[in-house]
This record gives structure tokens, C-alpha cells and sequence, in this order.
């Protein structure tokens, strides 16, 4: 019997539909507590401020959100006795709105984007709050290196990945599970996944805010630039088609940024399996370079690509996203 649901985390590594002579696996993420990847941090976020003295049960917190690390927070938050008031910008939907009042937690839309969301949330920090930074907090990725990639590496069942392909908000999720495989697959690939109107990776300005969760508008200190092998771009279009794909012929129901790593993992497999560049995007951020030793694909015959799907598409339903 486990003592909270806090610690029910945990999620399945599931082959999905991959090409020829490739595989493509995705860990569900929807399957947490809290219904999302960002459950993880939120946890481990509250826990560490917790270990520092920093925060007890009764004190109010509060963190700029596009939708999942918030509901996390929710969830934390009521499991733990904390006060939990969130900044969302208020184009996100509205399902995301209504998990989190369902958890207790206080909302407040901003016009704007996530940058805006921040300010607010600076405001109240500065009139009591506690604010636990998902962008620079390293306890964000630390979850991730600690619970998601020991779960894959125990998921594998001896098997070697090519590469990790994934999108990018905070950068917490792709650093984290990155940085631990890494060091178990020294040759693996790490790729970043990012919405081609919000390609700031790839040296490019934002023009639009498309996607929820992936994309922010600029470079999360918590993502790990030199982990990178390089950049994928994707538009939202092409990720709802996925989406819809994955629902209505895998009977797996995932947001945006999962249908965009899907589908860009995919890419990355076919190629391997073909022997192919996978034509990825330089990093543009200073001091970045290629690795010197990067090869195409490390495993061989039936090369192996993971990815990550953030959260469920019950999340989106109201934006049309399946209509």
C-alpha cells in the first residue's frame, strides 16, 4: 500500500508505430498522478524546498505555468497542505484551468505569453509568495534524472538507444533524462524538439505562441544546450495531425508536444535505420559545437529512438484539437 499518492509516480515505456527496421518507444506520462511529466518536478521541487528549511505545509506558493507543471503543483500541493496560486496565460485551455481549481488551487490568467505569466508571479513572490522557479530550478531536471530515466533505463531490457528525441519547454525533461543516459550510452543522440514559430534553438525569433507546454519563447536556463546533438523543428499542424493519428489508430490520446516528438522521433529513426543524416539544426547558443565523435545511430541493426508523451489529450478537447 503506498502511503500518498505522491508516491504513485511512475509511467510505461510503450513501443508506438515506428518505420522500417526502426523502433520508436514513448514513455506515457499521462499515467502519474497528477496526469502529466510535470508531476515529477513539482514533487521534487516542493521536496527539496522542503529539505532546505525553505517551505512548510501552510505556506503559500506560486508558479508561472502553461498548464502541467501547475496542475502538478496542485496535486503536490493539496497531498502536502500548501496554498498553491497559479499564473497561466489565458489563451491556454480551458480543461487546464478547471484541474486545477479541482485541486484548490488559485488561478490567475494573463494576457500575454509565459514572460508575462513571470512577472505576475515576481509581483506575488514579492508580496509573501514562494515561488519555486520551474525555468531555473535544478531540482526540475533532478527529478527527471532520478525517477523518469532510471525507470527507462529499467525498461529497456538491455537494449541500447540511438537517440532521445524530445520537446522542449523548461529544457527539465530532455536535461534530466538526457544527462543519465548519457552517461550509461556515451554515442546516443540527444535531440531537441521546438515549434518552428518559437524556433529560438535554432538561432530564429518567436512569432507565435501555437503550442501549449513546449516552445516558450526563449532558452530555459534548466536545459542543458551541451547535452544537445542538435534541433528538430515541427508545426503545430503537423503535431495535431499526430495527435489525432495516435488516438484514432493507437488508441493513445496525447497534447501537442507529444505528437511532435513522435513525429520527429520517427524522422530520427527512419534515418538511422536507413543510414541517413538526420538533418539536424545547429544549436544557437554561444559556445555550442557538435560532438566530434557523432555518428549516425549507435545500435545497429532495429535502432532504437525514445521520446516522451507530456500529458493527455482529455487536456486539449476544448481547443478542437480532435474535432
Amino acid at each position: 500500500m503506498d502511503e500518498s499518492v505522491l508516491d504513485t509516480v511512475g509511467s510505461p515505456l510503450v513501443r508506438v508505430e515506428s518505420p522500417p527496421g526502426a523502433t520508436v518507444a514513448a514513455k506515457l506520462e499521462s499515467r502519474n498522478p497528477g496526469g502529466s511529466a510535470k508531476d515529477r518536478p513539482a514533487i521534487g521541487m516542493i521536496e527539496r524546498a522542503e529539505a532546505a528549511g525553505e517551505i512548510e505545509p501552510g505556506d503559500a506558493l506560486v508558479e508561472p505555468t502553461s498548464g502541467n507543471t501547475g496542475v502538478g503543483l496542485a496535486m503536490a500541493g493539496a497531498a502536502k497542505g500548501y496554498d498553491v496560486t497559479l499564473v497561466m496565460p489565458s489563451s491556454k485551455s480551458e480543461e487546464r484551468r478547471r484541474v486545477m481549481a479541482a485541486y484548490g488551487a488559485d488561478l490567475e490568467l494573463v494576457d500575454g505569453d509565459i514572460e508575462d505569466a513571470k512577472a505576475r508571479a515576481d509581483e506575488l513572490e514579492a508580496a509573501g509568495m514562494t515561488q519555486l522557479r520551474q525555468f531555473e530550478n535544478p531540482a526540475n531536471p533532478d527529478a527527471h534524472f532520478e525517477t523518469t530515466a532510471a525507470e527507462i533505463l529499467d525498461q529497456l531490457d538491455g537494449r541500447e538507444p540511438d537517440a532521445l528525441v524530445a520537446g522542449v519547454g523548461t529544457g527539465g525533461t530532455i536535461t534530466g533524462i538526457g544527462r543519465r543516459l548519457r552517461e550509461r550510452f556515451p554515442a546516443m543522440d540527444v535531440v531537441a524538439v521546438e515549434p518552428t514559430d518559437s524556433a529560438v534553438l535554432s538561432g530564429e525569433e518567436p512569432t507565435a505562441d501555437s503550442f501549449q507546454g513546449m516552445g516558450p519563447g526563449f532558452v530555459s536556463p534548466n536545459l542543458d544546450t551541451d547535452l544537445l546533438d542538435g534541433v528538430l523543428t515541427v508545426d503545430v499542424a503537423e503535431a495535431e495531425a499526430e495527435c489525432r493519428r495516435l488516438a484514432r489508430e493507437e488508441g493513445i490520446l496525447v497534447g501537442q508536444s507529444s505528437g511532435a516528438s513522435r513525429v520527429r522521433a520517427s524522422d530520427v529513426a527512419a534515418a538511422f535505420a536507413a543510414g541517413e543524416d538526420p538533418g539536424y539544426r545547429d544549436v544557437a547558443v554561444d559556445g555550442w559545437e557538435p560532438r566530434a565523435d557523432d555518428a549516425v545511430g549507435v545500435a545497429g541493426d532495429d535502432p532504437l529512438v525514445l521520446t516522451v508523451f507530456w500529458d493527455s489529450g482529455e487536456r486539449y478537447l476544448s481547443t478542437g484539437l480532435f474535432d
